[in-house]
């Protein structure tokens, strides 16, 4: 329930159970966990059928452990298996893998790489800003040595400075 909370927190719109186990026991899961929908007592084709239907509205994540996950992990946008008590197969279809079990690290995941994304883009438009700037005073000769190397040993040392943010993300 707490991860779903969270995940509605960082924007997760909609959130869906697909399961094999029968109906009445997904429900009450569906109701208690705070999910949006439940399709239950589904074959492993069945929830690949689903999530294609899903997927028509943006993108996905799923989540699962269990074999007959595999093809669905395999099939969405990104696959996250919880690979602690999980099968093989859907470990090795998963795109993430979460060794704990632990759902609450799937906020956690998301938040780290939004701020590694950022970091990221960061580093793009300082670098390109930087060399974009001294090849243009190189045109005009105005850029002397120094500037250029700066433009380009001085810059790499600055993000990778910078890159070093993104192991100050702590999970809540």
């Amino acid at each position: 329930k707490e991860s779903l909370r969270q995940l509605k927190m960082l924007g997760v719109q909609k959130t869906v159970i697909l399961t094999g186990d029968n109906a009445r026991t997904a429900e009450k899961i569906r109701q208690e966990s705070g999910a949006d929908q439940v399709w239950a007592e589904l074959l492993p084709a069945d929830k690949v059928s689903h999530l294609e239907q899903i997927k028509q509205s943006g993108a996905t994540v799923f989540v699962g452990d269990g074999i007959n996950d595999a093809p669905v992990l395999a099939r969405a946008d990104i696959g996250i298996a919880m690979g602690g008590i999980g099968s093989d197969a859907a470990v090795e279809a998963a795109d993430v893998v979460i060794m704990t079990d632990e759902p609450s690290k799937i906020a956690a995941a998301i938040r780290i790489s939004r701020r590694t994304l950022r970091i990221v883009k960061q580093n793009i438009v300082f670098a390109l800003g930087v060399k974009g700037l001294v090849l243009l005073l190189g045109v005009m000769g105005m850029a002397t040595m120094w500037e250029a190397v700066f433009a380009d040993v001085g810059v790499s040392v600055i993000a990778i400075l910078n890159s070093l943010r993104a192991l100050s993300v702590r999970q809540k």
